[in-house]
């Protein structure tokens, strides 16, 4: 039989959960670079996902703590799907990926890890993205570091 080791996850695994919301916290912690926060709208920010399903995997977050796509007022919603928009064409520019899955997971039963406050992911795809680690060997292979991914989309937005 042979193993497949993946010693990031025990990180996550082991740490102390967080009391409250991060979505709601981390905007205003003033860290950006170490909370991985790439854009800040007027009511939306870019965050990366720190356990990502494929490199450049990003979220666009509302400041309003809103567990609904329906509770935010139009001026939110519409910056929101701006703002998506805009994390396409930057991941095109920058990791030249071949597709990409757009999601809002309302609810937990959803698939939302925090339910109660809306938020929606933009993950870049490749052909052959999907292979049998994650199947076979319950292992996410992330050819990238999370730092540098953090590096190149930093300064695409910088760019915009």
């Amino acid at each position: 039989m042979e193993h497949l080791y993946a010693p990031w996850r025990i990180e996550y695994i082991r740490r102390e959960k967080p009391k409250g919301c991060i979505f709601c916290d981390k905007p205003k912690e003033d860290q950006d670079k170490r909370n991985r926060i790439l854009y800040r709208g007027k009511w939306n920010f870019v965050m990366m996902n720190n356990y990502p399903y494929n490199p450049g995997h990003l979220m666009v977050i509302p400041y309003r703590h809103v567990s609904g796509l329906e509770e935010l007022s139009k001026k939110e919603l519409y910056e929101h799907a701006e703002i998506v928009t805009q994390c396409v064409v930057i991941l095109k520019k920058t990791f030249k990926p071949a597709g990409f899955n757009l999601g809002t997971n309302m609810g937990s039963v959803a698939g939302a890890g925090i339910a109660d406050h809306v938020h929606s992911h933009i993950v870049p795809r490749w052909n052959g993205d999907t292979n049998f680690m994650p199947v076979v060997g319950c292992t996410r292979v992330l050819p990238e570091a999370l730092e540098e991914t953090y590096r190149k989309l930093k300064d695409a937005f910088g760019s915009e």
